[in-house]
């Protein structure tokens, strides 16, 4: 099911040149209509689900109604993000409401090294059979 603002809850970003749901949504769906200063998603059968702009939004104005698989009929799925970690709170039809937290890095920022215990590159290789690029000349 598509995103979808509740405008009563979505200020368009305090009136600024672009709303934080237009500047993380991969697809560029969400727009903000200026006469109104509500953001809304202009194509919502292309929308891909991914909840960036449900987690980026600051006045929890966007939901995403969920399939089955991920939250039982009728429930919806609404994150919290804070510095260190994002609150799902999962609200069941019948009212329940069950919250899990989830920290956003378990690491300092910076301080991955995505090649550590890798073996150096040996350039030689490149030119031996089984490579894609090998030239046929």
């Amino acid at each position: 099911m598509p995103s979808f603002v509740m405008t009563e809850k979505c200020d368009g970003c305090k009136g600024q040149e672009k709303t934080a749901c237009m500047y993380i949504c991969p697809h560029d769906l969400m727009v903000l209509d200026t006469e109104r200063m509500k953001a809304h998603n202009q194509e919502p059968e292309q929308c891909w689900e991914c909840y960036n702009c449900v987690k980026i939004c600051p006045q929890q104005a966007i939901e995403v109604r969920s399939y089955a698989d991920f939250a039982p009929l009728g429930a919806a799925v609404i994150p919290l993000r804070a510095t260190d970690a994002i609150m799902w709170t999962v609200k069941f039809r019948n009212g329940i409401l069950k919250r899990y937290k989830f920290p956003i890095r378990l690491v300092p920022e910076g301080s991955v090294d995505p090649y550590a215990g890798t073996p150096e590159p040996n350039f030689d290789e490149i030119s031996k059979p089984g490579f894609f690029n090998l030239s046929l000349s």
